[in-house]
């Protein structure tokens, strides 16, 4: 499958429906076009199973009731529709994209409750998220836009909303040969990258940012409860700025991003090294399990 989004040949699944790909539309009055009542979901299936498929269902409904906008769909509901889109595409190996948003209705305002709530399901064919980075390392910038406080988002949410500033920070990051750019939160402490986690690695140990502020990701919980199970220590905790110097390797976690490793974030050097490659190596075992 190629060309723009927009025009390609396939099914979506909307609202209980299959439709021809070109025809899943929304009006130009859309609530989520202008407030950005939306949220989502990124998933992969992998030979005909979709990782974690469920828990992503779950978290999908969490985040509509984060945004008080409730999804009227069950998991199982959910759950059908994605295999059905799967089934209905032809495939066993995708990127599975459930979307819900607020559609056109009697407001158009801020408030939208008398606004219907719709979900979609597309799934398509989608390599690896930062091309050929999981051999050599990704290259990071280091965004000038930091996550907001939790005080004034739902950052548990997979909300479009949050990720506005995730794609000012990755083009500015593209704009400099870059592959993606680390995030700071409004404290200071290291975040994440753009719509990845990221994770450190120091004499035999792993660091990772403690999750108040950002989305604690289902790639990063597996990851972390794999490390564990090898008896690796994991801390998850507050990552000062100036900490970046020490840390030997460093990795980023995501459903696209599946396990990889980072070799360069701003002017600090990291290794592609047998810890990183080892976590990665196992959780594409994992997945295709």
């Amino acid at each position: 499958m190629a060309g723009a989004y927009d025009d390609r040949d396939g099914k979506i699944w909307m609202d209980g429906k299959l439709l021809d790909w070109r025809d899943a539309k929304v009006h130009v009055l859309t609530h989520a076009l202008h407030y950005a009542s939306s949220v989502f979901e990124g998933e992969r299936c992998y030979n005909g199973k979709i990782f974690k498929s469920a828990e992503h269902s779950e978290r999908l409904l969490r985040s509509g009731e984060l945004l008080d906008m409730p999804i009227p769909y069950t998991v199982a509901e959910i759950e059908a529709a994605k295999t059905a889109t799967l089934a209905a595409n032809g495939l066993k190996d995708a990127y599975v994209r459930p979307l819900a948003w607020r559609g056109s209705g009697e407001d158009m305002g801020v408030a939208a409750k008398r606004n219907p709530v719709h979900l979609a399901i597309a799934v398509w064919t989608w390599g690896a998220y930062y091309g050929d980075a999981k051999m050599k390392g990704a290259k990071l910038d280091i965004s000038k836009w930091k996550r907001p406080s939790p005080e004034t988002i739902p950052h548990a949410a997979k909300a479009a909303g949050l990720y506005m500033i995730c794609t000012m920070s990755k083009h500015a990051a593209e704009a400099k040969g870059c592959s993606d750019a680390m995030m700071f939160d409004y404290r200071g402490y290291v975040a994440e990258a753009t719509g990845a986690n990221i994770f450190f690695v120091k004499d035999g140990e792993v660091h990772t940012p403690y999750p108040d502020a950002i989305l604690n990701g289902i790639t990063r919980q597996t990851v972390i409860g794999m490390l564990r199970a090898k008896g690796i220590t994991v801390n998850e905790r507050f990552i000062k700025a100036d900490e970046l110097e020490g840390f030997e390797q460093c990795f980023l976690t995501g459903t696209a991003a599946e396990v990889t490793p980072v070799g360069q974030i701003g002017g600090y050097m990291f290794e592609v090294g047998a810890l990183t490659r080892e976590i990665a190596t196992d959780y594409e075992k994992l997945v295709r399990a």
